[in-house]
């Protein structure tokens, strides 16, 4: 290293696209540390979605993927993807940056990219790679190509069912679960907070269901019957049921009072953690109210026995018969406990004090329930009134119906919009032939001869708070009645008995105990559950015994009991619906079938019938899955790396840099809002960066050219331009740059994935080819690919009855045309995406009014900021060529202002001792590439191997989709040393970007860089014979024969190395030159500038305003005294080169000046030489 003089060595470069890349590997290379950072999981932008570039038509992929791996692998960049600049202090030279890392959830330096993860998650999502147009996984690599390699899980919050489940269940997890057929697994997410599944399954309140964003669209996702079947399933088989990890036993030992959810939820998370738990039941069965409390017909016995029976396989220790206050006392307890959590339920009934309440034939409803529960003789009335409007009202009910009582009464004193029964128990019990009686509080029950004969009723009328509170009731004057019964239930409320405390805990109708950890005052003691908030639901319960066993856990363990623990789910965190409503294809709930009214009262035989397999899948499919990932943890059992952390947090880092380089890149424009296209509405209508994903052999259709409606190959395609752009309505007054070239490209390009005639037109406003060959390209397409223009205004698409399209558009005469389609695509312009908008505003960098970076005209690529610098789409609309120039400009810029601490930041890659092998026979290894289909669509790749195996020397023969990726690169290497590879042979594409990162590899596996020999059969063969494969086949296996003679026959070559000359010579004096020569004397080197004629200034000489209304001459005039007073420039003007020689870093060149010829050395030569207009 050296000194830097004060200045950091290193560049920040924001955004991954293919500017991103190109200034961070020219930066790297130029001897500066680089941190390349993207929002994305992956490097690459928008080029590695293109399936072909303009104008010749080359594989995207194969011109960005040696970017790619080239990035990935440069020892000085390093990679930091799902990450964001948050904010930057410093100046130009000396940056402290703030960078946002988003959680991948996988640990990049343990993921080997093997895909298991993705085969076995349960989640599909639309894939926004693919435009929406195909789906992924909720963990997935972000393109087959993609560096860094690993996988990445989508992550969006807490799903809205899972933050409403009182017990933190998974919901979305065992949904996906049962979707996939894993019914055990589902099962086990369940079970892995609650230990009662079954129960659930049938009585438990839902409130996922209430909080499933499904249910505003077309009814919530039936979550409760989906957690029966998943239930009823697993215990198919109880000898194999994997039941969870009990951890090393501890020497602490636990007392449960109460055998309710509560006190067995708080066993069961306390065994699995080693405790010993003791459960103290004062009834002689285990379950509390879900056994004693909730009718056969809902929740058979054996569910219950079933459940509790698997917590004492578990090890919970159950003592029967055993009553807190009578045969124990708290304080025994804690004596012989090392702690006690009270959970003792509310078994009491609360009264409603109306006179005549201690007449024979009223009835609690909370010992009716139990003595029915518990087999004990129940005689029922013939007229039976039920007083309350709860599930407990409900259930006295309804088991009043089936003990035989003639006519069933619900006497509730509100109306049936406040009631707090479930709706499904409200419709069954009418279902049954019980009548509701609303607004009516009964006054007095009346007796006759010793027996309750009517009761005294009064109607209500409702007064609603002005806070919105819950209406209150309010007898009305005169409208009293009587109803004659011969028996009343009282289902009025419920409350504990703590009279079992005998005072040990000061209580008033509950036990006082910290709403988030359920301490009491007393130490090593807890309460939860309805002893502690009064009557509430079993899930509630359950929730209860979950947050006191971690409690407990902490105590025993001690540590404190609220930090690090969150108690609720905060708003933010719930994931929002990621789809519009509209956007969600309809599809109703499935119901629960239930058993005919008629025959159902006759008995307690369960009422519901548990979904079939098949109705199971089909309602998990409606999750919408709103968090994406649903931690359903099959990703991690299948992990053999164990490269998932499904805890990994978000994080932030620091990072000193001297300079900011910004490619964030744009979007493209979504023409959802102008609905006279039918975008969204019509499937056959499409963008054009769909369209590349339909003909990439990546993309969802693997390069098969159909429609997304139907799959049926388009006979006729429209393309519609200026989408997004040239619109004043939109703001988006600016040309895109590329839309009318890339609309020809993919025109021509249909053509050759279409197996018939395919008929291309393009409707236009203005046909703009301004680039280098892009008018040969257009007037190509016209002439020799049959490509239509159409010179037109579109007026509208709409869908025809068959899914074709039909647009009707207007001619320059005024004429209006409809011609019909099978498929449209809009030509789409780029915007300024909100986020680089966001960054360049948090950066206070300047941009235009469309968004864009703002910059001086004469010095593209400097913002508004001194040391931040930008590039590509971010500065404005513009191509792929463009994009890599300016990205090098950028990176040119930063090497000026940074040339002090060049080197001062970085390491030199070492390679592995080079093997010996000219004395070793030649074992040859040959790779061949379907470069996606670009070769293996005309070329039958299969076949080319097989052929090359039997070639002399070769040892080993293998295909890959892409060779030049990532994780190809990594398994060739991989190969090399397996089979004892020492020569190597690629069939791809073009060796000019491709032969050298295979010659690295070699030189990363130990062998010589020239072992190895490069068949281009993309240009020889697939392409020139596109029309022919077999000659086509027949052509690549000759080049790869002849490649293999040849490669045998290689020997080792020796690398030598000679100093390079450090000084650089520039041909030309124009603008260009001179900037190129101020940019390399700025960074320290020597330049010798010659220009022919005798003033520097080239064509810039002759203009004198520019369209935004700049002066180009006092730019050049202050350009050229720049250059002419620099010391490292030396100008030779009315001078010209006429001779030059020498090598790569050691040139001579003899220049021809007014005065005489002379003779200069360098190591570098830039030509500069302008151009003139051309003329037809």
């Amino acid at each position: 290293m050296k000194q830097n003089n004060g200045v950091s060595g290193s560049v920040l470069v924001v955004g991954a696209g293919i500017s991103g890349m190109q200034s961070a590997l020219d930066l790297a290379e130029s001897g500066f540390k680089v941190y390349l950072v993207d929002e994305k999981s992956a490097i690459g932008g928008t080029m590695v979605r293109l399936d072909k570039t303009f104008p010749t038509n080359d594989c995207a992929m194969c011109i960005v993927s040696p970017k790619l791996v080239d990035t990935g692998r440069h020892l000085n960049i390093e990679i930091l993807t799902n990450t964001s600049l948050t904010a930057l202090h410093g100046e130009a030279g000396n940056f402290r940056a703030t960078l946002k890392q988003k959680a991948r959830y996988v640990d990049l330096t343990k993921c080997t990219g093997c895909g298991e993860c993705a085969r076995v998650c349960p989640v599909e999502v639309d894939n926004e790679f693919d435009a929406g147009l195909g789906s992924r996984k909720a963990i997935y690599k972000l393109f087959p190509q993609a560096t860094p390699s690993a996988y990445a899980i989508d992550k969006r919050g807490i799903s809205p069912c899972r933050a409403a489940c009182p017990a933190g269940v998974n919901v979305q997890g065992y949904v996906q679960l049962i979707k996939a057929g894993k019914y055990t697994e589902a099962w086990q997410t369940i079970y892995r907070d609650n230990p009662f599944p079954a129960i659930c399954g049938r009585v438990c309140t839902h409130p996922c269901q209430s909080a499933c964003h499904r249910a505003g669209v077309d009814g919530a996702v039936n979550i409760r019957a989906l957690k029966r079947f998943a239930a009823d399933r697993a215990y198919q088989d109880l000898n194999s049921l994997p039941l969870p990890e009990v951890e090393k036993p501890r020497d602490q030992r636990v007392a449960v009072v109460g055998a309710g959810p509560a006190g067995l939820s708080a066993a069961y998370q306390l065994v699995k953690k080693g405790y010993g738990v003791t459960v103290f039941e004062a009834l002689p069965v285990a379950g509390g109210m879900m056994r004693v409390g909730i009718p056969e017909y809902r929740l058979p016995k054996k569910w219950v026995d079933l459940e509790v029976d698997l917590l004492s396989r578990l090890g919970v220790e159950f003592k029967f018969n055993t009553r807190l206050g009578r045969d124990i006392t708290l304080e025994s307890l804690r004596q012989d406990y090392e702690a006690v959590f009270l959970a003792v339920g509310a078994h009491r009934s609360s009264t409603p004090g109306v006179p005549g309440e201690d007449l024979p034939g009223v009835e609690q409803g909370i010992s009716f329930l139990r003595r029915v529960a518990l087999g004990e003789p129940v005689t029922v009335g013939r007229r039976v009134a039920v007083i309350g409007g709860g599930n407990t009202a409900m259930d006295c009910a309804r088991t009043a119906v089936r003990l035989g009582a003639g006519e069933v009464y619900i006497v509730y004193r509100r109306s049936e919009a406040e009631i707090t029964a479930l709706p499904e128990e409200i419709a069954a019990a009418k279902e049954e032939g019980i009548q509701f009686i609303m607004l009516t509080s009964p006054v007095r029950f009346i007796g006759k001869e010793g027996r309750l004969v009517k009761i005294e009723c009064v109607k209500n009328r409702l007064e609603y708070a002005r806070d919105g509170g819950r209406p209150r009731p309010v007898p009305v004057e005169g409208s009293e009645f009587t109803l004659d019964v011969d028996m009343v239930i009282l289902a009025t409320g419920q409350q504990p008995d703590l009279s079992c405390l005998n005072g040990s805990i000061p209580a008033g109708n509950t036990i006082p105990a910290d709403p988030d950890t359920l301490a009491t005052g007393i130490p090593g003691v807890f309460a939860g559950g309805d002893c502690v908030t009064g009557p509430k639901t079993v899930i509630d319960a359950i929730a209860a015994g979950k947050v006191a066993a971690e409690s407990i856990h902490r105590y025993l363990s001690g540590q404190d009991l609220k930090e690090g623990r969150q108690f609720r789910v905060p708003e933010e965190k719930i994931a929002p619906l990621r789809q519009a409503p509209h956007e969600i294809p309809r599809c109703e709930p499935r119901p629960v079938i239930h058993l005919d009214p008629r025959e159902r009262v006759k008995g307690f035989v369960e009422e519901a019938k548990t979904y079939t397999a098949e109705e199971a899948k089909k309602e998990a499919e409606r999750c919408l899955n709103c968090a994406v990932c649903s931690e359903c943890q099959e990703c991690v059992r299948v992990c053999l790396a164990k490269a998932i952390d499904h805890e990994m947090q978000d994080g932030e880092l620091e990072v000193n840099v001297g300079a900011v380089i910004l490619s964030p890149g744009g979007e493209v424009f979504d023409p959802a809002g102008l609905a006279y296209y039918g975008y969204g509405r019509y499937p056959n209508v499409v963008t054009s960066i769909q369209f590349e994903r339909i003909l990439s052999a990546s993309g969802p259709y693997q390069g098969h050219l159909v429609r997304p409606s139907d799959g049926k190959e388009p006979r006729r395609i429209a393309w519609i331009q200026c989408v997004g752009s040239r619109n004043l309505r939109l703001g988006h007054d600016y040309c895109s740059s590329v839309c009318c070239m890339y609309a020809i490209k993919e025109a021509v390009i249909a053509k050759e994935h279409s197996h018939g005639p395919l008929e291309t037109t393009i409707f236009f406003m203005d046909m703009r080819t301004y680039g280098k060959d892009f008018e040969r390209y257009y007037r190509r397409a016209e002439e020799e690919h049959g490509v239509r223009f159409v010179r037109s205004r579109i007026y509208n698409v709409e869908e025809a009855d068959n899914g074709n399209l039909r647009i009707r558009y207007v001619l320059p005469g005024g004429q209006v045309q409809e011609e019909e389609f099978d498929l449209v695509v809009l030509s789409v312009g780029f915007t300024a995406g909100e986020k680089a908008r966001e960054l360049a505003s948090r950066l206070g960098v300047e941009t235009d009014p469309a968004g864009f970076c703002r910059f001086n005209e004469f010095s593209p690529g400097v913002t508004s900021v001194p040391g931040i610098f930008a590039g590509g789409v971010f500065a404005g609309p513009k191509d792929i060529p463009e994009t890599v120039t300016e990205a090098s400009a950028a990176a040119g810029y930063v090497s000026r202002l940074l040339s002090a601490a060049r080197g001062s930041e970085t390491r030199v890659k070492e390679y592995p001792p080079e093997r010996p092998v000219h004395k070793q026979p030649p074992r040859v290894g040959v790779f061949v590439c379907h470069c996606g289909i670009n070769i293996g669509s005309v070329v039958r790749v299969p076949e080319v191997v097989e052929y090359a195996k039997r070639l002399p020397g070769v040892v080993y023969a293998r295909e890959f989709l892409f060779t030049c990726s990532q994780d190809s690169v990594e398994e060739i290497k991989k190969c090399i040393h397996e089979h004892r590879l020492n020569r190597v042979v690629v069939a791809s594409c073009t060796p000019r970007t491709h032969a050298p990162l295979f010659q690295n590899v070699l030189r990363e596996a130990g062998l010589n860089p020239y072992l190895y020999e490069h068949v281009n059969i993309r240009e020889h063969s697939s392409w020139v014979h596109r029309d022919r494969p077999q000659e086509a086949t027949e052509k690549a296996k000759d080049l790869v024969r002849m490649a293999v003679a040849k490669v045998r026959l290689l020997t080792p070559i020796t690398q030598t190395y000679t100093e390079i000359n450090k000084g650089a010579l520039v041909v030309g004096g124009g603008v260009a030159g001179m900037t190129a020569a101020l940019s390399l004397a700025e960074q320290g080197f020597q330049v010798s500038l010659v220009e022919k004629e005798r003033e520097l200034g080239g064509n810039t000489r002759h203009l004198y305003y520019t369209l935004q209304g700049s002066d180009p001459r006092q730019y050049l005039n202050e350009l050229i005294d720049k250059v002419l007073n620099h010391p490292l420039i030396q100008v030779f003007t009315g001078s010209q080169v006429v001779e030059a020689g020498g090598y790569p870093g050691n040139y001579h060149s003899r220049i021809k000046t007014p005065e005489k010829e002379l003779e200069i050395s360098h190591g570098a030569v830039v030509l500069a030489t302008g151009a003139r207009e051309a003329r037809p």
